[in-house]
């Protein structure tokens, strides 16, 4: 029976693969004289297009109204047969390329196994599988307790909810060019954009913001040391919890160890240590938000490694699946053990696919050599991006180049700033990091922007090859040139 059962959906499955894999603009289409609705159904891509416009939520903002129709490895076809090649990963989440065949084979196996093994009923085999693979690769052993959950934004609010009930304490300080997700108390602790929560207030009470170390908000120029960036956000910090959060009653710190949607900047090793030591002080928890920033991305599993600083509690997401919905949160026992049970948990929370595929994604890592991958291709767009920003033409329009790994920024100058902006001038392209990303697209590469400032940022797949790596930087510094000569 089981036989069978696999058999059919092997051929559904192929069926289903073969259809999905042919853009619209290719396909036959047959109508059912049944249908009433058949003539209605959009037929092109440019129907399709259209009918995403008109029904899909204006909330969601899209880098193109294109139709995603299938992808393998560092490549997306759309439904009118654009094949681009992709360095969103979409929004890191596909590091290890979009469909691995071992991730995708895990997650259909377990498709016919288990579907939904709710958390609140009974363990699951591929849940406790999974933390068995995880546990040798956390940033500290004394991280060895976990639950896993759907977003992001409800792995950041877990970890509040953790950091509340074990301290007793309300307040949580979180940095200036955060982000930890969309939901109520999640956007609550973003400050990277308003336009996460313009419109929804009021937001959950009790978040404080203090300053990153990050020259552009600190109204520093580029080029001011990681001292100085350091001193002068600890000294914030410590007035932060004179003058408006006491100690008693600040219940955590999260920190994101390399700042995402604000601009992909790395921590220092000395603000993290900064970080560690007030908490330690005043028994506030420390929270690292490695949701984009873990699983690879920066060279190392987690990207705290680089400072050696110990989190009391990690928040993981994207890269933990490679694009199904899994994230998670993992601190010590005695932490986690204080909660009573019941009060954490979730109807899809854990997924036994999501974690099938999870699973596949940690042998992959090791089995494919994704760190020495990302090591090397990283060297590679460093020192492109260094060459742009020391070259003449580009010299005055491109103020950074930053980041770790294959998460990596290059900020532009701009002529909007005010007189006083470090990165002012009068001369740069007016907003040109929307400007490169669309004419990237245009020539076939997909690409995004970051932050309040004029940022765009490089996500590859963490195993994208040399040549790919080398094609994206060539369409990267064609799209520059127009659009700088374009002024």
């Amino acid at each position: 029976m089981t036989r069978l059962l696999r058999s059919i959906a092997q051929h559904s499955t192929n069926a289903t693969r073969a259809r999905l894999l042919t853009p619209l603009s290719a396909r036959a289409f047959t109508t059912s004289s049944s249908s009433s609705s058949s003539s209605s159904s959009p037929s092109t891509a440019s129907e399709l297009t259209d009918f995403g416009v008109r029904h899909v939520g204006k909330g969601v903002s899209r880098l193109t109204n294109g139709v995603m129709a299938s992808a393998k490895g560092s490549y997306v076809t759309f439904e009118d047969g654009r094949k681009m090649l992709d360095f969103t990963t979409g929004i890191g989440v596909t590091g290890l390329g979009h469909c691995h065949p071992k991730v995708s084979q895990a997650a259909a196996d377990q498709c016919l196994t288990l579907v939904h093994g709710q958390c609140s009923v009974a363990f699951s085999t591929p849940y406790l599988r999974l933390i068995e693979r995880l546990m040798p690769v956390m940033p500290d052993p004394s991280l060895d307790t976990f639950m896993f959950l759907n977003s992001g934004s409800e792995a950041t609010e877990a970890a509040l909810k953790l950091a509340r009930h074990a301290t007793g304490r309300q307040n949580v300080i979180v940095m200036q060019g955060g982000y930890h997700g969309r939901t109520y108390g999640a956007v609550a602790m973003s400050k990277s954009k308003t336009i996460y929560s313009e419109g929804f207030l009021p937001l959950m009470p009790g978040v404080f913001s203090t300053a990153f170390p990050y020259w552009h908000q600190l109204g520093l120029p580029p080029n001011a040391s990681e001292e100085v960036l350091v001193q002068q956000s600890l000294i914030q910090l410590e007035h932060l919890l004179q003058q408006q959060t006491a100690p008693t009653d600040t219940a955590a710190i999260i920190v994101e160890p390399v700042l995402g949607e604000g601009g992909y900047v790395p921590a220092p090793k000395a603000f993290l240590e900064g970080l560690r030591a007030v908490c330690d002080k005043h028994g506030i928890i420390l929270i690292f938000d490695e949701v984009q920033s873990g699983f690879g991305r920066t060279g190392k599993y987690f990207s705290c490694e680089y400072s050696g600083v110990r989190p009391d509690v990690m928040v993981m997401a994207k890269g933990l699946a490679n694009g199904f919905p899994l994230s998670g949160i993992v601190s010590r026992k005695e932490l986690m053990d204080k909660q009573k049970p019941g009060t954490m948990g979730g109807t899809y929370c854990g997924n036994p696919v999501a974690l099938a595929a999870a699973r596949a994604c940690a042998d992959v890592m090791a089995e494919e050599k994704i760190l020495e991958n990302v090591n090397a291709r990283s060297k590679e767009l460093f020192t492109f991006l260094d060459k742009l920003r020391q070259d003449p033409k580009y010299s005055s329009v491109i103020v950074d180049v930053r980041g770790r790994g294959l998460m990596v920024a290059a900020e532009f100058a701009a002529p909007t700033y005010p007189a006083h902006d470090p990165a002012a001038n009068a001369s740069a392209p007016k907003g040109i990091a929307a400007r490169l990303t669309a004419r990237c697209v245009d020539k076939g590469l997909l690409l995004l922007a970051t932050s309040i400032f004029q940022t765009v940022r490089f996500i590859p797949p963490l195993n994208i090859s040399q040549e790919d790596l080398a094609k994206g930087m060539k369409i990267f510094e064609e799209a520059l040139a127009e659009v700088v000569h374009e002024g």
